[in-house]
């Protein structure tokens, strides 16, 4: 059902970011960091693949998703969601459910056999697709998914995410380059937000992830050794 409520962006960031550490989707450790798929350092990792197993959180967020879609892009601006391989697969079933739109999803390589193919579903030409994904960092991964989905002539201007790191400048000049907006519930400034008021760490790691935030390219260089 399409949710009938509209939350200011600003209260759907702030309960987002609230929803995520109860859950305990967010860990930050500034004394041992992560480590991130690129192999770089990072005070803060988040994991928005918990939300499948908390139905009301997940529900709450998928309605501010919906509605955050619908109010930045219009009510009637698709005709299929695509959920990106893996993370983005439940979340693309959850809004297509809520906007009673097809669903389809996009392999992050061709499966190597049969069709061979990167689109499962029905995608058709001329469609207007709206690419889900559980987050981004800096777009970088999007822009595949989003190729792969042009590919079959359909178009894709839009992406939307539940989580956005929010510090990475040439993530939306990045996606906006390739002709493609991005939609967003909260970032990590919401999250460091929510964690100062929930008292859930210590100050030393807050200052230690603000520091990160504010600066996180010259933070990675410092701590490549850690």
């Amino acid at each position: 059902m399409i949710p009938s409520s509209f939350p200011s962006p600003q209260e759907i960031a702030r309960l987002s970011a609230n929803m995520l550490l109860e859950i305990g989707a967010v860990h930050l450790n500034a004394r041992e960091p992560f480590t991130l798929a690129s192999g770089l350092p990072s005070p803060t990792y988040i994991d928005c693949r918990k939300l499948i197993s908390y139905p009301r959180i997940r529900s709450t967020l998928m309605d501010f998703l919906t509605v955050t879609v619908m109010r930045n892009a219009g009510f009637e601006a698709f005709d299929n969601i695509a959920g990106g391989e893996t993370a983005g697969i439940p979340f693309a079933a959850l809004v297509a459910e809520r906007m009673a739109l097809p669903m389809t999803y996009v392999r992050k390589k061709p499966k190597g056999y049969g069709r061979n193919a990167r689109i499962e579903g029905a995608m058709t030409e001329g469609q207007r697709v709206l690419l889900v994904e559980d987050l981004t960092t800096d777009g970088g991964s999007k822009l595949s998914f989003v190729d792969a989905i042009r590919d079959t002539g359909a178009s894709c201007a839009h992406t939307a995410v539940i989580f956005y790191y929010g510090i990475f400048p040439e993530t939306e000049q990045r996606l906006g380059d390739h002709g493609v907006t991005l939609h967003h519930l909260c970032t990590w400034w919401d999250v460091l937000d929510a964690a100062k008021a929930s008292g859930a760490f210590d100050a030393e790691t807050l200052t230690g992830v603000e520091a990160f935030l504010n600066d996180p390219r010259a933070w990675q260089d410092a701590h490549k050794s850690t």
